[in-house]
């Protein structure tokens, strides 16, 4: 952000059509956002044909991904769990009547049927379906299936027919179950948020009311302990609230009159009266649950890559399998019988759900893992994408700085104590409302916590040089360089000294008295304690971080050397920032940026990945930039980019293990080793074992 500008105050369901080329979750329909007609859009102008190189596809594919209905693996046809452990067990039972019928012929009959009955009760949603998908010439998992039950069936492998249509579905509805916990993850927030408010009336007493019926502009009272059902402004009282499930900061924040209060996060202590300024729909909760499930709807380029190679996938297996059936037993010496199993054995293994799978479930659990640490990523092609970064160019106020002045410098000019200089100086700049008199007057308090301030008479503004008054009967005069000079009192050795604190980007101002200057004080923008912090952990990522400010170079210089930053660049303009930004991304390739989202926005259009910093102080920056860092911790930024590379390592890792197990036993059927038990487990295993390897991001 630069100075000169003021901040921002401001499920889906699961599918698995192979045969269309996807099996991704699908939008559900989420909660109304604030202003819901609305399309989410860039307000700094992204604009992807003029950007060369700009990757940003801000929800690209959601209409896609939507619209594919992927009937090939419809969870909706799936029995309950009575229904499928009752197959379970006539599987068994039929499975011990083939194997008995040699003793008695009448239990092969009696196999059979139960077989039949353990399909219907747990298959016949599934086969019914994947007939209606070969009437369609759709080459989904539930076509596969069905064609293989009834091979099986054909072939007198009825008791193996039930067991793989009980397993299947078992696995399906385990599938389905861990799906729903990634689906969710990010939906459990809003149930921090109390259905209910107490409204506060005109005579004083408080009557409870649901939260989506309270109109903005109602006074609520937050008792201590107590969640706070809305989004507002505190009216009265203090106290500490626990902000993070919005800003995933551990640390309380004092609120204060004046300070916002968000939905879902947690009074401490000390009753407080806010007023109401989002309706239930519109909380700043509501709006990061709506964000994020638009990011899950979206595809990563993972996931875009996956899906067209299943939709070539799968057909080549297909075919693969019929040729199996045809000509093993004329050029392998096969037995009919021999042939079919092992292509009904390949026809299960074909469709490739594992894969899949494999890469919603591991995006949909790292954005909802950023989302629980306060960091609001708008879609998985900035989540893939962070991996990438090279350089981050960071705007310095409010972002390594804490973008609120202090004092930082108490200079004696004589033999008066220091502690007296701060006194009569807070005691002078109380009186006004200037930024650096405030900025003076908070650094008295911090260093003198018991002291009181000493009347003033006669007190006066000296408009835009500083500040006069009596104490104990002496004029004192509290001003700038301006006013010194002014005055006539400005000396060669002041001159310098205040040239010297100029020159390091501070505002400096000079207590006087009678018999003249006593004493120099400065103020300055000071660092945030967790910048430091950012900048080393950036660069033991090998992630090169650089500095923009409007500020002067020299002032620039000094914050940068502070921060163990090499790269450090002042007296910046918007458009400057902005050219700066293509020319690091020559020198390094993927280069993100820092900003307020509004001010810097050419900067933050060039960008591969632009950053918003304290969005949750912000209405607008949910839209603004592409990751959203709820609270003002610059640190988070190397916690984005740690995620994202665990998030590309976890998808080689589920891509990996689901094409391996296919080629095993693809080298199993091909060599006559496979049987129908050993597909399903396949086929099922590892889509078992790449959701809940995905899953494992939820805990990052």
């Amino acid at each position: 952000m630069s100075k000169n500008h003021p901040r921002h105050e401001e499920a889906y369901v699961h599918s698995c059509g192979c045969g269309g080329g996807s099996c991704a979750p699908q939008p559900s329909p989420s909660i109304p956002p604030q202003g819901a007609a609305r399309p989410a859009r860039h307000d700094h102008d992204h604009d992807h044909g003029e950007h060369a190189g700009h990757d940003h596809r801000h929800g690209e594919d959601r209409t896609d991904a939507a619209a594919d209905t992927h009937a090939g693996h419809d969870h909706g046809v799936l029995p309950g769990w009575p229904r499928i452990a009752a197959a379970l067990v006539l599987a068994v039972l039929a499975e011990a009547a083939h194997w008995g019928a040699s003793l008695h012929p009448w239990l092969s009959y009696g196999g059979m049927a139960l077989a039949v009955v353990a399909i219907g009760l747990s298959g016949l949603g599934v086969y019914k379906a994947g007939l209606k998908d070969l009437a369609r010439f759709k080459l989904g998992i539930h076509a596969l299936m069905a064609v293989a039950v009834t091979g099986a069936f054909l072939i007198g492998q009825w008791p193996e027919a039930a067991m793989v249509m009980a397993l299947y579905v078992a696995a399906e509805r385990i599938e389905d179950g861990a799906m729903e916990r990634a689906r969710h993850a990010i939906r459990s927030l809003l149930d921090l948020a109390p259905e209910s408010a107490e409204v506060l009336q005109p005579d004083g007493s408080t009557v409870r009311q649901n939260a989506a019926q309270v109109p903005l502009g109602a006074t609520l009272r937050i008792a201590p302990g107590a969640r706070v059902p809305l989004d507002g402004t505190v009216t009265r009282g203090e106290s500490a609230v626990n902000q993070a499930p919005i800003t995933g900061e551990s640390q309380l924040a004092d609120k204060a009159p004046g300070d916002a209060l968000y939905a879902g996060s947690v009074n401490q202590h000390g009753e407080l009266l806010m007023q109401v300024t989002a309706p239930a729909s519109g909380t700043l909760l509501a709006r990061i649950v709506h964000a994020v499930e638009q990011a899950q709807a979206s595809r990563a380029p993972t996931q875009r890559f996956v899906d067209r190679f299943a939709a070539v996938y799968t057909p080549i297996v297909f075919v693969l399998a019929v040729l199996l059936a045809l000509a093993a037993p004329q050029f392998m010496g096969w037995s009919w019988q021999q042939a079919a199993y092992q292509a009904l054995a390949l026809l299960v293994i074909a469709c490739p759900c594992a894969l899949v799978i494999s890469t919603p479930v591991t995006v949909v659990s790292g954005l909802a893992a950023a989302a629980r640490h306060g960091i609001l990523i708008k879609g998985g092609v900035f989540l893939e994408g962070g991996r990438k970064l090279k350089a981050v160019a960071l705007d310095k106020t409010g972002t390594l700085t804490l973008g609120k002045p202090a004092l930082t410098d108490v200079v004696p000019l004589g033999d008066m104590p220091i502690a007296r200089v701060l006194l009569i100086a807070a005691s002078l700049d109380d009186h006004s409302t200037h930024p650096v008199a405030r900025a003076l007057v908070n650094g008295w308090r911090e260093r003198q916590p018991e002291a009181s301030l000493l009347p003033v008479d006669d007190f006066r503004v000296l408009q835009g040089r500083g500040v006069r008054g009596v104490i104990e009967e002496q004029e004192w005069v509290l001003g700038n360089h301006r006013l010194v000079e002014e005055l006539g009192v400005c000396s060669a050795a002041l001159e310098k000294q205040l040239e010297a604190l100029e020159q390091t980007g501070k505002t400096a101002v000079v207590l006087i008295a009678p018999a003249g200057p006593v004493a120099i004080l400065a103020v300055a923008d000071t660092l945030r304690p967790e910048s430091a912090q950012a900048v080393a952990e950036l660069k033991a990522l090998h992630v090169e971080a650089v500095m923009l400010t409007g500020d002067n170079p020299a002032t620039a210089r000094v914050i940068a050397d502070q921060l163990g930053i090499e790269d450090a660049r002042g007296n910046l303009m918007p458009e400057d920032k902005q050219a700066l930004i293509a020319e690091l991304k020559e020198r390094h390739g993927a280069v993100g940026m820092v900003g307020d989202g509004v001010n810097d926005a050419p900067a933050l259009a060039r960008a591969d990945i632009g950053f918003a910093m304290g969005a949750a102080g912000t209405a607008t920056a949910l839209e603004t930039a592409d990751v959203a860092i709820m609270d003002d911790d610059p640190r988070k930024l190397a916690r984005f980019i740690r995620l994202s590379r665990h998030t590309a390592t976890v998808l080689k890792q589920n891509i990996t293990l689901a094409l391996g197990i296919k080629a095993v036993f693809l080298g199993l059927a091909l060599s006559g080793h496979a049987t129908l038990w050993m597909a399903v487990f396949a086929d099922m295993g590892a889509s078992l074992l790449v959701v809940f390897n995905g899953l494992r991001l939820l805990r990052k």
